[in-house]
């Protein structure tokens, strides 16, 4: 861990927010310690300080050894993963790359990321394909009833399973191992999609055994916003496709490789991917399980005053399926859904009258609250959202 990491008397005074905010939506957008910001400043001096030197002499080296930090975090060697902006940017290079015929299918599921749905839906439409969002048990009480339910859905069109690590809307950490097991026994391509899951959980790509696995490390790694990582499974690898056409070509002379397409999209400030490193010199063993305890009692305790006070119980499958630093829950539902890409009255309110950021999801006609905890929060910011949240109720405005 870096020296001024290593000195914070609290891992939480990394942060810093303005007086009277309560974050408690790092699931969406994680803002990074001071530790990662000073590397992403540093980086970004030395780019501007001499940028021909910089980006054509230096910055695939540098680039590499980033990736190398973040390849032994995912347990995958660093010559499987290339940085992109984020998961969605990941998730079409796969849509890109992964060739479908008139009649293949496509198998998701209804707790999926609606942009992930989206993205592989107009894939489909382009193709001819056919688009299958198979229905997870609800309750979903086991992660074996989980596969079951998800494999009554595979036929001999399947072509490729996308499937989250952790889920979006519902927080619920999916048997991904067991369902990569398994596709890989009928020669189904898989693809996980794990922005959740980097640093809430561990993470191992080789034993995963994945195709493609999709993640933003701005999240819960704390790296800075535009950083993320795509990684190909080396049998993919000399068939992945770029989503974006520029050089390709290594313009610094290293020999050719496949991540070439994807290092060289035009000139770029490449800072976030390499304060990367900082992000996980920051979560060394040490500070990684303290944040996943801490934030396991935080959401655990936001479970038990919200959930008290709605009557209503989280959506999870047992322990094996919780998310230690997140949580849905289900909150009494409004007669007036806002419309896609309008936020939920209660959460407008939250954030103007008590200064709390937090998201409200609606999903498969249910109203969640999720509830993401790292390190910064405290006792205080849940008991402050369970007391604004009781005042709602009480004067039947939740």
């Amino acid at each position: 861990m870096r020296d001024s990491a290593k000195k914070l008397v609290s891992p939480g005074s990394a942060w810093s927010f303005p007086d009277g905010v309560t974050y408690l939506n790092h699931g969406s957008f994680g803002p990074s310690p001071k530790p990662v910001l000073d590397a992403q400043v540093e980086w970004t001096r030395r780019l501007e300080q001499n940028p021909m030197t910089f980006l054509i002499h230096e910055c695939e080296d540098a680039l590499e050894a980033s990736l190398g930090s973040l390849a032994k975090f995912v347990g995958t060697s660093r010559g499987n993963l290339v940085f992109v902006d984020n998961a969605t940017f990941a998730m079409n290079i796969v849509a890109a790359s992964v060739e479908l015929q008139p009649g293949d299918e496509v198998l998701l599921n209804d707790h999926e990321y609606g942009a992930v749905l989206r993205i592989w839906r107009r894939r489909c439409q382009d193709a001819g394909a056919r688009l299958v969002v198979a229905e997870l048990p609800d309750p979903p009480t086991s992660h074996d009833a989980i596969v079951e339910r998800l494999f009554e859905s595979v036929s001999d069109r399947t072509r490729l399973i996308v499937i989250s690590h952790v889920t979006s809307p519902t927080a619920l950490v999916l048997p991904v191992e067991e369902v990569c097991r398994r596709a890989r026994e009928r020669g189904i391509v898989t693809c996980v999609d794990g922005p959740h899951a980097l640093a809430t959980i561990d993470i191992s790509l080789r034993t995963l055994d994945c195709d493609f696995y999709c993640a933003s490390c701005h999240k819960w790694l704390s790296a800075p916003f535009g950083s993320g990582f795509l990684f190909v499974n080396p049998r993919w690898q000399k068939r992945v496709r770029p989503a974006i056409v520029s050089w390709g070509g290594s313009i610094g002379g290293r020999q050719p490789s496949w991540k070439d397409e994807f290092v060289w999209l035009g000139t770029r400030n490449p800072a976030a991917f390499l304060a990367t490193a900082a992000a996980v010199d920051f979560f060394d063993s040490a500070m990684l399980a303290r944040f996943r305890e801490h934030s396991r009692g935080l959401t655990e305790l936001a479970t038990r005053l919200i959930c008290e006070m709605t009557g209503r119980s989280p959506i999870e499958a047992g322990d094996e399926s919780r998310c230690p630093s997140m949580i849905s829950l289900e909150i009494p539902p409004i007669a007036d859904v806002p419309p896609p890409g309008q936020r939920d009255p209660l959460q407008n309110r939250l954030r103007e009258e008590a200064g709390i950021e937090i998201p409200i999801v609606h999903w498969q006609g249910r109203r969640l609250l999720r509830v993401s905890a790292h390190l910064y929060n405290s006792t205080a910011d849940i008991d402050h959202l369970a007391a604004t949240m009781r005042r709602d109720c009480q004067s039947s405005r939740v």
